[in-house]
C-alpha cells in the first residue's frame, strides 16, 4: 500500500511510471475485482472534487456525473461509480476509506499551493506518457502556467467563522484530523457554490453589470459570489444552494452585505435612503450608487435562475438597514 509520501511528494518519474501502468491496464472482466487506485488516480479524484460534488450521484445516477468524472473513469478503465466512491473515501464520507487518504485530502485541500504543484506534476507526466488533452482535460486550468490555484468565494469564510461553525455543528468533535477535513470540505463546498453562482449570472455584477476581461481571461477578484443568507447563518443545504447567492462587484457586494442595498421579492434593487441622498451631492457616491450604474432590478441573464425569494426576505428582515428608497428615489413596499 502506498505511503502518504507517495502522494504528497510524488515525483515526475513516479507519476510517469504509474501512468504507464494505467495505460497498459485492461478493462476488468465482469465480476472481477478492480485493481487498487494508484496515487496519480487518487490525486486526480481529489482535484476533481473541486469541480464535482459526489453526493449528488447515487448508484443509479453515476453515469450522469458531470466532467471530469467521466473522462477520469474512461482513462482509469473504471466505471463512474468507482471514481465517485474514491472521492467519497477522500472526504471521509465512506468509512471504508483508508485513513491516510483522508489525511492527504485534508492536507492538500488546506494548502492549495501544494495541491497545484501535485496536480501539475501528474498532468505533465500524463502528457509525457502519451495521454492527450482530450483523454485527460486540464480541468483545473493549471497545466500551462504557474498561476496559483484559487478557491472561489473564500473571502466569505474567515478562519474563525469556519472553526466556530464546525464545532457548533459537531459538538462531539475530538479528532483534529476530522476537524481539518471538515474545514477543508467547507472551503471546497464554498468554491463550488461560488463557481455555480458566477456561471448562473454570466460572470456579471447583478447590481451594475460589471464584468472585466483581460488578455482573454476574466480578471480575478473583480467579482464576488456571496451568500444572500450568510454562510455562517445557513444550514448545509442553504450553503450549497445556488439561489442563495449573488454575483457582485466588490463595492456592491459590501453594500449588500452590510445592508445598504436590499432586493425585494420582485428583484427590484432598493438603496438605503441616506446613501441615496448622498448620491445627489457627492460625485463619488453617485458614480457607485446612482442610476446608472445601479440597475432598477437585478440583472439576471436570460436562462439564469433568479435568487429564491426566501433568501431575499431573510436579508431584508435581518440585514437591510431600512429606508425603502429605490435607486431612482421612488419607494417600494417591503415584500
Amino acid at each position: 500500500m502506498p505511503a502518504a509520501a507517495d502522494y504528497l511528494a510524488i515525483t515526475p518519474a513516479a507519476a510517469r511510471g504509474q501512468w504507464s501502468a494505467v495505460l497498459n491496464r485492461p478493462w476488468p472482466a465482469a465480476g472481477k475485482r478492480q485493481v487498487a487506485f494508484t496515487p496519480v488516480e487518487t490525486l486526480l479524484c481529489l482535484a476533481a472534487s473541486l469541480m464535482v460534488d459526489h453526493r449528488r450521484y447515487g448508484g443509479s445516477t453515476a453515469h450522469r456525473a458531470e466532467e471530469p468524472v467521466s473522462s477520469l473513469a474512461q482513462l482509469f478503465k473504471r466505471p463512474n461509480s468507482s471514481v465517485l466512491a474514491k472521492m467519497a473515501n477522500l472526504d471521509g464520507s465512506r468509512r471504508n476509506g483508508a485513513r491516510h487518504e483522508v489525511e492527504i485530502a485534508a492536507r492538500l485541500l488546506g494548502t492549495q499551493d501544494h495541491l497545484a504543484v501535485v496536480y501539475r506534476i501528474i498532468v505533465r507526466a500524463a502528457r509525457d506518457a502519451g495521454v492527450s488533452a482530450h483523454a485527460l482535460p486540464d480541468f483545473l486550468m493549471l497545466e500551462h502556467d504557474e498561476a496559483p490555484l484559487i478557491l472561489l468565494g473564500q473571502e466569505e469564510l474567515p478562519a474563525n467563522d469556519i472553526a466556530d461553525v464546525v464545532h457548533r455543528e459537531n459538538p462531539m468533535l475530538a479528532d483534529h484530523l476530522t476537524e481539518k477535513l471538515l474545514i477543508a470540505a467547507a472551503r471546497v463546498g464554498q468554491h463550488r457554490f461560488a463557481r455555480d453562482v458566477l456561471r448562473n449570472h454570466g460572470h456579471r455584477c447583478v447590481f451594475c453589470g460589471l464584468t472585466v476581461t483581460v488578455d482573454d481571461r476574466r480578471a480575478p477578484r473583480m467579482l464576488v459570489a456571496s451568500h444572500i443568507k450568510p454562510w455562517r447563518d445557513s444550514d448545509t443545504r442553504e450553503r450549497l444552494d445556488m439561489t442563495n447567492g449573488l454575483t457582485a462587484c466588490p463595492t456592491h457586494d459590501v453594500a449588500f452585505d452590510i445592508g445598504l442595498l436590499g432586493v425585494n421579492g420582485g428583484l427590484r434593487i432598493n438603496l438605503h435612503r441616506d446613501l441615496h441622498r448622498a448620491a445627489d451631492t457627492d460625485p463619488a457616491t453617485q458614480a457607485a450608487f446612482g442610476r446608472p450604474p445601479l440597475a432598477e432590478r437585478l440583472l439576471v441573464p436570460v436562462g439564469g435562475t433568479p435568487p429564491h425569494s426566501a433568501y431575499l426576505h431573510w436579508h431584508r428582515t435581518h440585514v437591510y438597514r431600512g429606508g425603502d428608497e429605490r435607486a431612482d428615489g421612488a419607494r417600494d413596499p417591503v415584500t
